[in-house]
Order: C-alpha cells, then sequence, then structure tokens
C-alpha cells in the first residue's frame, strides 16, 4: 500500500512550534524573490556556453522552448502552491499526491538540483568578480580563481557567506534580495541599451548552425540520450542542438520552483503566490530571449564559451566602462541566485525532517531568527565543497536533469489529485487539465533526453543511492509509517483486550 500524507497533515505539521518559519513575504517580495533567482545564470553565465556549444544564435529558440514548458509547468505549481502553502515544494505536493516513495525521490531529487545549480551559479560569480578585478589591474592567481582553478576560493567564499545571511532569517535574506536584484536588473537594461548599437547581422548568419558529428572515443558520453535511443540526434547545433540548449539552459527559469519550496513564508499564500509565480515567468522570459539576441549579434558565438559572456561581449566592442558597471550588476545578480536557490535547498531538506525520512533533529527552526540553521549550516558546506570541485557545465547539468524530473512529478501530481480528491477547496485551478500537465510532461521528458548521456549516468547513480538510503533509514523512520505502526499496535491492543465471545451450545 503507497504512503500518503494528507493535505490537512502536511499544515498541521508545518504550524507546529519548534519548526515554524515566519509568514513575512508580500507579493511583491515574492515576486523579487522569484525574479532575483531567476535573472541570473541564465543571462549572465549559460547563455554563453550554452550557444557556444549547443545552439549558437538559435539559443534565443531555446529560451523560447525553455519558457513554454515553463508556463505550462508553472501552472500545475501553482496550483499546489496555492492548495498546500508549505515549505517542500515538489515533495511535499508528490507526497499528497502520489506517496511516499515518490515523495523522496522528489526530495533526493531536488537536493541535488538545488545543490548543482547553486555551485553553478558561485563558479560563474567567482569568474564575474575575477574579471571585474581584472579590469582594474588586479590579478587573481588562476590556481584559486576561474574555471581552470584547482580549488575556487571565491566561489567558496561567497556560499559561506550566504549561508551565514540564510542562516540569520527570511526577513534579513529578503531585504538582501531587494537590493541585489534592482542593481541586477539595472544591469540588465544598461546591457541591452548598449548591446544594441553594436548588433552586427552577420554573427546571426547561419542562425541555426548545421548539426556536427559526435566524434570517435570518449566523447560519446557527451551525445544526448535521444542520440542512444536510435534517433540520431546530435548534441551540437542543427535542432537538436536548440533541444540540448534548451535542456542547458532551462535550469535559468527554476525562480518559481524555488518560490514553491517558500510559500510557507508568504502572507495570505493563496493570493500571493499564484500572482507572483505568473509575474515572475514572464518578465523572466522576455529578458532572457532579448539577451539572448543581443548578445549573439554582438559576438560570434564561437567565442562566448566562458562563464562571463555579458561582459566579455562588452570588452570586445570596446564598452570597457559599461563592462565594469553590468561586471558589478552581475556580480550582485549571481549573488541572489546562489542565495535563493540555497533558500529553497534547505526548506526542500526541512520539509524532509519534519516527516522523519531524515532525521527529525534538522527540522529545529532557531526561535529568534525563526530560520532552520541545523539545515543550513550543512547544505551550505555541502555547496562550497561541490563548486570547489566540480566544472560549471557538470554542475548545470545534473542541476538542470534533477529539476526536469521534478517538473515531470509535479504534473503527475496535479492529474492524481484531481482524481482522488476532486472536492479539496483550490485557490487556484490549472485550466485543461490534462491537456496541460501531459503537454508539460512531454516537453520536460524531450529536454530531459536531450541531455548528455554521462549526465543520465550520474544522475541514476546519485537516485541509486537515495534509494538505498530510503530503504534502511526514510521507510522505517517517517513520521506516516510511525502513525500506521501506532495505529496497528493499538488495533492489536485492543483486539487482545476484547472479551472472547460465548461458545456455542
Amino acid at each position: 500500500m503507497t504512503r500518503r500524507k494528507s493535505i490537512a497533515a502536511t499544515i498541521a505539521d508545518a504550524d507546529a512550534a519548534s519548526t515554524r518559519l515566519t509568514r513575512a513575504l508580500g507579493p511583491l517580495q515574492m515576486t523579487l524573490m522569484g525574479i532575483g533567482v531567476t535573472v541570473g545564470a541564465g543571462i549572465f553565465v549559460l547563455t554563453g556556453t550554452a550557444a557556444a556549444r549547443y545552439a549558437g544564435p538559435s539559443i534565443v529558440l531555446s529560451y523560447l522552448l525553455g519558457a513554454v514548458a515553463t508556463f505550462l509547468v508553472a501552472l500545475c505549481y501553482t496550483e499546489f502552491a496555492s492548495t498546500v502553502p508549505v515549505a517542500g515544494s515538489a515533495y511535499t505536493y508528490a507526497y499528497v499526491s502520489l506517496g511516499e516513495l515518490v515523495a523522496w525521490i522528489i526530495g533526493w531529487d531536488l537536493i541535488l538540483d538545488m545543490t548543482m545549480g547553486a555551485g553553478a551559479v558561485a563558479t560563474g560569480w567567482s569568474q564575474y568578480v575575477t574579471d571585474f578585478l581584472g579590469s582594474f589591474g588586479v590579478h587573481l592567481p588562476s590556481a584559486i580563481a576561474g574555471p581552470t582553478a584547482t580549488l575556487n576560493v571565491p566561489a567558496v567564499l561567497v556560499v559561506l557567506v550566504l549561508t551565514a545571511v540564510l542562516a540569520a532569517g527570511i526577513r534579513t535574506t529578503a531585504r538582501a534580495n531587494l537590493v541585489m536584484t534592482f542593481v541586477k536588473l539595472a544591469a540588465v537594461a544598461l546591457f541591452l541599451v548598449i548591446g544594441v548599437q553594436h548588433l552586427h547581422s552577420a554573427n546571426w548568419s547561419p542562425f541555426v548552425p548545421a548539426g556536427k558529428a559526435a566524434a570517435a572515443g570518449g566523447s560519446l558520453w557527451q551525445e544526448p540520450l535521444l542520440s542512444k535511443l536510435g534517433l540520431g540526434l546530435n548534441a551540437s547545433f542543427g535542432a537538436a542542438g536548440v533541444l540540448t540548449g534548451g535542456a542547458i539552459v532551462f535550469g535559468a527559469y527554476s525562480g518559481f520552483d524555488i518560490m514553491a519550496s517558500s510559500a510557507e513564508e508568504a502572507r495570505d499564500p493563496r493570493r500571493t503566490m499564484p500572482r507572483a509565480l505568473s509575474a515572475t515567468v514572464a518578465v523572466c522570459a522576455l529578458l532572457y530571449m532579448a539577451v539572448a539576441v543581443v548578445v549573439t549579434g554582438m559576438e560570434h558565438y564561437t567565442r562566448l564559451d566562458n562563464a562571463a559572456p555579458i561582459t566579455g561581449a562588452l570588452e570586445a566592442v570596446g564598452a570597457h566602462w559599461a563592462s565594469r558597471v553590468i561586471g558589478l550588476g552581475a556580480i550582485c545578480g549571481l549573488t541572489t541566485v546562489v542565495m535563493i536557490m540555497m533558500l529553497g535547498q534547505s526548506r526542500v531538506f526541512l520539509a524532509m525532517s519534519r516527516d522523519r525520512l531524515i532525521p527529525e533533529w534538522f527540522s529545529h527552526v532557531h526561535p529568534v531568527t525563526r530560520s532552520p540553521r541545523r539545515v543550513v549550516w550543512p547544505l551550505g558546506i555541502a555547496v562550497a565543497l561541490m563548486t570547489a570541485l566540480l566544472p560549471i557545465n557538470d554542475l548545470a547539468e545534473l542541476g538542470n536533469i534533477g529539476m526536469l524530473i521534478s517538473f515531470v512529478i509535479v504534473c503527475l501530481g496535479v492529474m492524481r489529485l484531481r482524481r482522488t480528491q476532486p472536492d479539496q477547496p483550490r485557490a487556484f485551478t490549472t485550466p485543461w487539465v490534462p491537456f496541460v500537465p501531459v503537454l508539460a510532461i512531454v516537453l520536460c521528458v524531450i529536454l530531459a533526453l536531450s541531455l548528455p548521456l554521462v549526465t543520465w549516468v550520474r544522475f541514476l547513480a546519485w537516485m541509486a543511492a537515495g534509494l538505498v538510503l530510503y530503504y534502511f533509514y526514510g521507510r522505517r523512520h517517517s513520521r506516516v509509517a510511525s502513525a500506521e505502526n501506532a495505529e496497528t499496535a493499538e488495533n492489536a491492543e485492543t483486539t487482545a483486550s476484547a472479551p472472547l465471545s460465548e461458545p456455542r451450545p
């Protein structure tokens, strides 16, 4: 029998005094949080690498594909976020709709997604800091900073500082996000204004570069899984390159997922969440596509393969002063992305701890700051380690596959809950069910299968480790299992103490 947790019990557990978070975020703050985590890596980091390696100028189509898939998935998230407004995002939604095992799988998956995603952005942040300091004649040693660093010290330091900010509480986090998000948006606007003055149409030709066959040897691991299924697709350029580029940059739209994981900290979440989610997706999609068009028009896509493509394009056209200003905005922007991704990561971990799928000790919330410090610090240190050890591309791809799988689960959960609990009050309902969830699932699966084979191997290894942990710990200690065992023991005791019936004559 599949263990499920009721919506009422989920909300009641979140309201316990020792684990309750503070509802301190209004619609504007929540929207800015979404924009703060969404507008960042996709513009300042991944645009260049995805264009150079996978899609060329057609990266704008990759962003458009990602935007369509994101909008459909966001509709499903919005229904859940307004119905079950507690921490945990896809993990919580899976628990109430599809059961404990699926919830564990998606929770374990989200830890991978947000850890790797935060690490990828922190690596890009380090490159922007290195370039920014270099523009003033301060050059950090390549062994401790930059894409070839043995130990990426700036990236590790920013992760640890942001961990301390998160430990200080949601109000401190929201204030820091507000300031840095406005700086980031101003930097994006300045880039667009300057960039349109340096466009060269030749850089957009061909708009969709011809596909390249994979080389022999180890590079076969870099082919998308679709090619391994006999569809003859290559990861580099052409139509398949647009798909692979879409899968790579899809993580740029993950802000609404992080917002959903923070629904417990929103005031009047049944009204705040639908508004904030829809505004975030619309604003960010427009900004991403605009920047993709401009940056590939300024600089040929073959020269964008670096962790700081925006400032690199400005330097190439001689806009050195703008490069410095926008570099500072990018640093602020990427800082908010790392911070909010780590916030979402900690909320998922907190929800799993409340359900005792991981030790309940982690669910304790500090009585003054109302921050889950026992979760925040271990996860922050884990992100710092991943950032120090793995390159940006591996981090981004692992984060994206985890997110795409979680999106599929949420869409399945909406359809399941509609069948099993049709009378459950919903402040927002996803339109055209099951058409919208099914279409979202198809798009997410295509994008996931467009990721390199090596990414799938690493992902499956991570999930296998998670299933082992669930088997030996989670399934035996979960709150739902404890309630079932207590009920079974009570029934057995009642049966044993009941008077025996008189023997028949």
